[in-house]
């Protein structure tokens, strides 16, 4: 059974940078198409980032193109995602998914929170 594991969030000023990682625990090792989402406090759960399966292909919301990077470590079996210029209202809990056997993101992380705030 797949399972992610999101760590990194934190608290960080405005125009700060933290690096979000999410590990993918299965054996054997499998890969698979995988993104980031997020939700902040009573707003949906939205698309933040996805990420091919070699990462040779992402794609970005338009509300983080530029600032956000997605990348993954196949051999480390990890995902991350780079957040530079931080602003406030990329305050919200993030979640790692993945496409299992799937074409539509079935299997998600814990969540970890990225706080925005001076």
């Amino acid at each position: 059974q797949v399972q992610l594991d999101e760590s990194g969030g934190g608290l960080v000023q405005p125009g700060g940078s933290l690096r979000l990682s999410c590990a993918v625990s299965e054996r054997p090792s499998t890969y698979y198409p995988m993104g980031w989402f997020r939700q902040a406090s009573g707003k949906e759960r939205e698309f933040v980032a996805a990420i091919s399966v070699g990462g040779g292909t992402a794609d970005y919301a338009d509300s983080v193109k530029g600032r956000f990077t997605i990348s993954r470590d196949n051999a480390k079996n990890t995902m991350y995602l780079q957040m530079n210029s931080l602003k406030a209202e990329d305050t919200a809990v993030y979640y790692c998914a993945a496409k299992v056997y799937s074409d539509k993101y079935n299997t998600w992380g814990q969540g970890t929170q990225v706080t925005v705030s001076s």
